[in-house]
Formats: structure tokens, C-alpha cells, sequence
């Protein structure tokens, strides 16, 4: 597991999981952790059992949404069973309450109050992070009574620049929105082309928020097969399906606000 080393941590555990250390195999070796894949559901039970059991935590307190590339953020005050919440960010001030986000390219994103003991998690693809997925996110736990300069939020392994080739309609709705967008595209090989840095641009939104910090894991989740899963890699190889790495933040249970 990859962890932030001055992320909150004393009171607040998290992590995000490449593909290493699970039971799965094939094209889901090894820790895939979602239930969308074709993968069997006995294989990332044990999956996310283990992500768990890394952070000390029990497999029944995880929860993950049906993500559906929204802007759309759930509160929750307790752990929802087998409800199913069509979201893609999550708050929370629950202890005990692991809150994850499942992700194949797309940038998973944690944000932590440590002061407030209010904590949340993002799924940002380029839907998402253009409709400001991580502004939302901030609101609601600020709606939970959070404060926005108290708040670490880290964006974990994405898609890189370098891998993350786009149309030539694509650049559009970013410039709209502003013109200081241009900076996240470049060109590609392909004539009319570009490459586009999400974490780049996800992490420019972030630092507009007035936040405590951000937080930014460097990886490239396409090029680099031996460690984590990529949903465009499956389609650029021919692949049916693909695995699905987890994020995970919780309050560490009981949450002291002293």
C-alpha cells in the first residue's frame, strides 16, 4: 500500500492499493477490489479483507458507491449494508466508517479534517474533475463542519500525462471553464491530437480551495503494468475487463477531537 507520509495519520488511516498482495490472478493479479470486474466475488472479498486488515481495520467497515462519473456526494452517519448509493464522492464523520473509492486510471482522491474529525473520498475522472468532483466534496464536509484550511486532501495514482491521449475536441469544455486550462494539454504524436494531465489539473482546482494541503502521488497508472491496474491499457491491448485498485480512508475508531 502507498501512504503520504505527513497525511494526517494519527487519528485518520489511509491508503492507496496498487495491484500487489491480493489473491486474484490473470488479468486481475492481484489485489483487484472491485465487484464491477468479472473477477469472482470470492476473490476481491479477500481482496478488500486484506487492504483492510493492512490499515488494522474490519472488512465489514469498508464501503464503496456505485460510481457513475458524476459530481454527486453521499453523507453518511452510518455504514449502509447493501444499499446501494450512486455516487461518486462520499463524507463522513463516523469513526470506524472506511470510506472507498475503486478506481483504473481515474484519480482517487482523500481529503481528511484531522481538527474536526470529518473526512471524505473522490472518484475524478475527467467528467468529474471538470465538473469540480473535489469542490463538492470539500462542501459537504464543510456542511459536516469542517473547515477548509484544516483540510489535507491528496490525489493518488491516476492516469499520467504521458499515457492520457485525447481528441481534438476534448480541450474545449476545460477552456471554457478557463483559459488557464491550456497549460494541462499538450500536443500528441497524432496530429490534432493532445495529452492531458489530470493530476495536473485536478491538482490546480485543489490549491484554488484554500486548503490546509495537497497532496499529490506521481504515478502513472497506464504505463506501469506491474503495479496497477488501467482500464486503458486493457482497451490498447485488447483486454476484456481489467481490474480495480482501492482507496481508503477512515477515522481511526474512537476519534478523539481533543
Amino acid at each position: 500500500m502507498i501512504q503520504i507520509d505527513d497525511f494526517p495519520s494519527k487519528a485518520i488511516r489511509h491508503a492507496y492499493y496498487g495491484r500487489r498482495g491480493g489473491v486474484s490472478g490473470g488479468d486481475y493479479t492481484s489485489l483487484n477490489c472491485g465487484f464491477g470486474s468479472a473477477d469472482s466475488a470470492s476473490n476481491v472479498t479477500a481482496n478488500r479483507a486484506r487492504a483492510m486488515a493492512a490499515l488494522d481495520l474490519d472488512a465489514g467497515s469498508l464501503f464503496t458507491c456505485h460510481q457513475i462519473h458524476s459530481t454527486t456526494v453521499a453523507t453518511l452517519d452510518s455504514h449502509p449494508g447493501e444499499t446501494e448509493i450512486r455516487a461518486d464522492a462520499m463524507v463522513t464523520s463516523t469513526p470506524g466508517l472506511a470510506l472507498g473509492i475503486l478506481t483504473a486510471d481515474c484519480a482517487p482522491l482523500l481529503f481528511a479534517d484531522p481538527i474536526d474529525g470529518i473526512i471524505g473520498a473522490a472518484h475524478a475522472g475527467w467528467r468529474g474533475a471538470l465538473g469540480e468532483i473535489a469542490a463538492a466534496t470539500v462542501d459537504a464536509m464543510i456542511e459536516l463542519g469542517a473547515r477548509s484550511d484544516n483540510i489535507h486532501a491528496a490525489i493518488g495514482p491516476c492516469i499520467g500525462v504521458q499515457s492520457y491521449e485525447v481528441g481534438p475536441e476534448f480541450p474545449g469544455p476545460f477552456l471554457d471553464q478557463a483559459a488557464r486550462n491550456a497549460v494541462f494539454f499538450a500536443a500528441a504524436a497524432r496530429s490534432g491530437h493532445f495529452m492531458f494531465d489530470l493530476g495536473g489539473y485536478l491538482a490546480a482546482q485543489m490549491d484554488r480551495l484554500g486548503l490546509a494541503a495537497v497532496h499529490r502521488l506521481d504515478f502513472d497508472t497506464c504505463s506501469d503494468e506491474a503495479n496497477f491496474f488501467s482500464y486503458r491499457r486493457s482497451v490498447l491491448t485488447g483486454k476484456a475487463d481489467y481490474g480495480r485498485a482501492l482507496a481508503v480512508i477512515a477515522l481511526a475508531p474512537p476519534f478523539d477531537h481533543s
